[in-house]
């Protein structure tokens, strides 16, 4: 070096066809998704950001052999955090616990947000007496927000079957729902 500072290239920022911006779109449109159904498993947000961001580079590494036949990429990114998740959960050596969801809340008056709490315990209440199939398929659906085809992807179920299982669970969340308001009177 003669002393003199050399100028920094500036980056290469042409869009280049390919997996990347694929990759990159995936990302972007699933991450929160994935961290909700993620801490949802987990109840441990730490865990959770981990196991996401696992499930993201496992599914980068992977991206190759992604095949759009089979399904859609966010359905195959969902079984690899599914698998992720359940791998830690093996891992702690406990079965998958009730569902909370990451959720600020919502701003309003005293009484309103008194109800939502309340409202929020009985639900959480009524998930804790699903099994924990039963709580994943819920979490999919509506922490998640995949559609039946997606969650069939991530869980290896067929769509029929996963809207069955979705249907059995809702009508024993709505019974387990009934009888805490009934506990509430």
């Amino acid at each position: 070096m003669n002393g003199m500072l050399e100028a920094v290239p500036e980056p290469d920022t042409t869009v280049r066809p390919g997996p990347r911006p694929l990759f990159e779109d995936l990302y972007r449109g699933s991450r929160d998704d994935l961290y909700s159904y993620v801490a949802g498993l987990l109840r441990d947000q730490a865990a959770a950001e981990d196991v996401t961001a696992l499930a993201f580079e496992r599914a980068f590494r992977k991206w190759g052999k992604f095949d759009p036949k089979r399904g859609t990429a966010r359905g195959w990114l969902f079984g690899i955090a599914r698998n992720a998740a359940l791998d830690e959960l093996r891992k702690r050596g406990r079965e998958v616990p009730v569902i909370e969801p990451d959720r600020q809340e919502a701003e309003g008056s005293v009484a309103g947000t008194v109800i939502e709490r309340e409202q929020r315990a009985d639900l959480m209440a009524a998930l804790g007496t699903l099994s924990p199939a039963d709580r994943e398929m819920v979490a999919l659906k509506f922490f998640a927000g995949l559609n039946n085809v997606e969650i069939a992807e991530a869980t290896g179920y067929t769509p029929s079957n996963v809207g069955t299982r979705l249907s059995r669970a809702m009508t024993r969340l709505r019974s387990a729902m009934g009888s805490a308001e009934e506990v509430a009177r």
